[in-house]
């Protein structure tokens, strides 16, 4: 069986998150939590016709991601100064550590209304 695209796979990853929307934002497929952005997919324009996500993280990940991998993750244009990392889709992907990122991000931007539905509390 094939493997499915890396778009494919984030949106899947995404849509189980409560309260998240996808818009284009400059050409790329970006992700919301509520109002404030946590993702966004690059198909290579940006990273020598590499793909990767750009996600929101918390201080300090961006740094310690890329000297533990500098092969996999590193500091993206434009988001890169505000602390967001981004990870290479490509090769061997880790799609749980994949989905672990993006939960982070998505718990940095989400309304309480929505983590509260994603941890279950919410009636």
């Amino acid at each position: 069986m094939a493997s499915r695209p890396p778009l494919d796979r984030l949106r899947a990853i995404i849509e189980t998150f409560p309260e998240t929307s996808e818009k284009l934002s400059h050409g790329s497929p970006t992700w919301w939590g509520g109002k404030k952005t946590f993702a966004c997919y690059h198909a290579g324009g940006y990273d020598e016709g590499r793909r990767a996500v750009w996600i929101k993280a918390p201080p300090g990940a961006q740094e310690a991601l890329v000297a533990a991998d500098p092969e996999r993750f590193y500091r993206p244009k434009y988001l890169g100064p505000s602390g967001w990392v981004a990870l290479r889709l490509e090769g061997r992907v880790d799609w749980n550590e994949v989905r672990g990122l993006l939960l982070q991000g998505y718990r940095m931007v989400a309304p309480k209304r929505a983590l509260a539905r994603l941890d279950g509390d919410a009636d």
